[in-house]
């Protein structure tokens, strides 16, 4: 049964902290963000209205909260809401091994997607939580939505694109001059707005438009809500920035920071980058050493040569903290005059750079290990399909004419033959990684072809990791946990290293069951059991292939997010290692022109940080994770946006895609075409006659049937379950930048009485439309046999 559609809550800001068993929560503020008294009882208050009928319980006091906390009678988590039913949330629980289920809106009591809440548990048996106090305020609470307007009503009310977010009540002295007499003129225009305050008493919040974006629809308007929904920051750095980088232009290495750093400038050193890349923040070397090892060093751009701790320039790093890759542009974390030239690895030019070098076997086995700052001077900059054009065609004698510019210095076959030796020692490294436990859950990752004027969607397509994102990967994986190792040596209380737990338990147990009953070979019981799995246990044929697409998104739901830390806020060593790396310690050095933790991680290794504290550390750490998590989000919206409007522009679409999921009226979709995963509800289908639902255990299963025309032939049914392939055809809706999927109809029209049942088991793309022609006329991906068991031959 599907739920009734809600109203959405808000709540009350909070600062502050105070420690309860191991967590924190902050004195409430009031709706305006004015510290209240903290022996205020606000029940109390708002108790006193007795002429309004209270919608949400008034939240506990922040002396209450604290008790509860220390008490273990109330629990502290972050708010996750479900976005396809926003009726549903969720907190993780204490041990992380579950979720606790808030079931509706008024048990959100005005929290949103993303808040640190602290809630109320109920009896066990119901295990169903109410939230009673809002730690902090997660969410930017700003949304961007359409205005309706209401007759004889002060104000008009805001209806969000983000189910997840109420709808709001706004002053219509906030909306456009002629929106009371024109409300038609925009119907289809985009707004922001920010919620000013949610009472107790009420189903809607309140709040005022901040921003008219444009037609919905439109690629720009739509960004830009995007971004200001998830409160990145898109501005243009300020003077006051500005004024922290070098004024004189082209700026040259002073002679006293030379004759500080080991010289590289005449070694085989170059990049690896996108083709459209301009922030090169990573440059590889490698030169056979006399005895048969080489020598191999990464080397990073040393941002933090620019960026000095404290100033107006580190403040703005520090908050933004990782720059957000859009489809058509990059929101940077730096000013570009850093980003793309003065820490930019560009060729022929000298730059700044921390360097980790090595001694190493061919087979990959690290003799010694130099870390430090030095300067280097690129000698060409690659893009992957260089380097993998060098990678295919070994013997090959590469022409100036197929490469970028290259410093004349070096010959272009000493590069050659450098970055074939860096993939013989990356495979080498690679193997000895995934024999040692790592994992690697590669899931399909659209990538778009943009009209260069008008940045439309001219086409998509799969991104392909070949063995030139291999190496690059490979040699960063060990420069960050050679880094790791070494920060954490120097500096075992302050280090900032990366974490990933392991997956949640009840969620991996479910998944063994599923597939155990799929009949799928899957050991989940460790990160390299796993990843073995997914290579040995499937075969390599197209369907195969559609198999582990699919298994692999089934694998990543029960993982969780990595994680910045600082050593010296966790106590037990084990909570360290990294679940998917199988490594005890990781961090991130090797991109510190977009990532800020990285930042950190270079002062640490050149020891130039102040007196910070470890809480301060982990502060930072900790808004890190946020920031990254939101870029991670945001980068799906732009992607969703994008292949909304090609599916608008070009569609409809047609693809074979595989069930993953199914529930009691619909089925989830891995379009094998686009990446891309969506729903399908029966009701969709066209001429479905019914459909019948069956779980046993945790397979679901939907059983969809077709009466033919003629009323004489029986029934035509197709079972569909988790790895069941289907056409599919992919539709944009009348809602701007909406598309569906639909599964592609077939008809029977037949005068003889066939009972038939359209199998699934087979991967068989055979087309019925030669096999008894004047009988049947339609098309159908699948196996068809009658139900007494006759076999028939669809390839003749």
């Amino acid at each position: 049964m599907k739920s009734k559609k809600k109203n959405l809550p808000k709540h009350q800001e909070e600062e502050k902290s105070a420690e309860g068993t191991g967590v924190q929560c902050s004195r409430p503020k009031s709706p305006h963000g004015l510290t209240t008294n903290s022996h205020t009882d606000k029940r109390k208050t708002r108790g006193a209205r007795k002429s309004t009928k209270q919608v949400f319980e008034s939240y506990m006091t922040f002396e209450e909260v604290s008790h509860g906390l220390k008490r273990g009678e109330l629990i502290q988590g972050q708010l996750r809401i479900n976005p396809k039913k926003y009726h549903e949330a969720f907190i993780p629980s204490p041990d992380d091994t579950r979720d606790i289920f808030l079931d509706g809106i008024v048990a959100r009591n005005r929290a949103m997607n993303g808040d640190i809440v602290v809630v109320k548990v109920l009896p066990q048996e119901q295990w169903k939580v109410t939230v009673v106090y809002i730690v902090e305020k997660k969410h930017s609470r700003a949304a961007t939505g359409f205005l309706k307007f209401l007759p004889d009503k002060p104000f008009a009310m805001f209806s969000p694109v983000d189910h997840r977010v109420p709808r709001i009540n706004v002053p219509l002295s906030d909306c456009p001059e002629d929106f009371t007499t024109r409300p038609g003129d925009y119907a289809n225009t985009l707004f922001i707005c920010r919620i000013t305050d949610w009472a107790a008493t009420s189903n809607f919040a309140e709040g005022q438009l901040s921003k008219t974006l444009g037609q919905a629809g439109e690629i720009e308007p739509e960004t830009e809500g995007i971004l200001t929904e998830y409160d990145v920051d898109f501005s243009e750095f300020p003077d006051e920035v500005l004024d922290c980088l070098p004024k004189n232009l082209p700026w040259t290495i002073p002679p006293e920071e030379m004759s500080k750093r080991r010289d590289l400038r005449n070694e085989c050193i170059f990049t690896i980058d996108p083709a459209t890349a301009r922030d090169l923040d990573d440059a590889l070397s490698c030169k056979q050493l006399p005895d048969g090892n080489f020598e191999v060093g990464v080397h990073i751009a040393d941002v933090s040569y620019f960026v000095e701790e404290d100033n107006t320039l580190d403040t703005i790093a520090s908050r933004r903290a990782t720059s957000v890759y859009l489809v058509q542009k990059v929101i940077p974390m730096l000013p570009r005059l850093l980003c793309e030239d003065l820490c930019s690895l560009s060729p022929l030019k000298n730059r700044l750079t921390f360097s980790v070098i090595w001694k190493i076997t061919p087979e990959g086995k690290i003799l010694d290990e130099w870390f430090g700052r030095s300067v280097i001077r690129s000698c060409v900059k690659l893009s992957y399909d260089h380097a993998q054009s060098m990678i295919e065609a070994p013997d090959k004698m590469f022409t100036a004419e197929e490469l970028p510019p290259v410093d004349p210095v070096h010959p272009i076959d000493e590069i050659h033959q450098a970055v074939l030796n860096l993939h013989s020692i990356a495979k080498n490294l690679r193997a000895q990684r995934f024999s040692g436990g790592a994992l690697r859950l590669d899931q399909m990752k659209l990538s778009f072809t943009l009209d260069k004027e008008t940045m439309m969607p001219q086409g998509c397509y799969i991104y392909q990791y070949r063995d030139s994102n291999k190496l690059v990967e490979e040699f960063m994986l060990l420069a960050n946990i050679a880094t790791a190792h070494h920060i954490y040596r120097k500096f075992p209380e302050l280090a900032l290293l990366r974490c990933h737990p392991p997956p949640k338990a009840k969620m991996l147990d479910e998944l063994q069951e599923l597939c155990d009953q799929l009949g799928i070979n899957v050991d989940l019981s460790s990160a390299g059991a796993l990843h073995k799995s997914l290579i040995t246990t499937l075969g390599d044929d197209e369907y195969s292939g559609a198999r582990k697409e699919v298994l692999t998104h089934m694998c990543s739901r029960p993982m969780q997010m990595a994680l910045y830390f600082c050593t010296g806020a966790v106590k037990d060593e084990r909570l360290f290692k990294h679940y998917a790396l199988n490594v005890p310690f990781y961090t991130h050095f090797t991109s510190p022109i977009r990532r800020y933790a990285d930042i950190i991680v270079h002062r640490l290794l050149a020891s130039s940080l102040s007196a910070l504290s470890s809480d301060e550390v982990q502060k930072q750490a900790s808004h890190c994770n946020d920031k990254k998590t939101v870029s991670k989000r945001v980068q799906e919206l732009s992607s969703e946006l994008f292949f909304g409007v090609f599916v608008k522009e070009c569609g409809p679409l047609d693809s074979e895609a595989m069930v993953m999921g199914v529930l009691d009226q619909s089925f989830d979709v891995l379009v094998l075409r686009y990446g891309v995963q969506k729903r399908i509800y029966c009701k969709s289908v066209m001429a479905l006659d019914s459909f019948h639902h069956r779980k046993v255990g945790k397979k679901s299963e939907l059983t969809l049937v077709w009466t033919p025309e003629d009323t004489e032939s029986a029934p035509v049914e197709q079972v569909i379950s988790v790895f069941t392939l289907v056409e599919v055809q992919l539709k944009a809706d009348n809602a701007p930048m909406k598309y569906s999927a639909i599964m592609i109809q077939f008809f029977i029209r037949t005068k003889s009485h066939l009972p038939c049942v359209i199998q699934d088991f087979l991967y068989c793309k055979v087309y019925l439309k030669c096999f008894i022609q004047e009988e049947f006329s339609f098309v159908f991906p699948y196996v068809v046999s009658c139900v007494n068991g006759t076999s028939f031959n669809l390839n003749s």
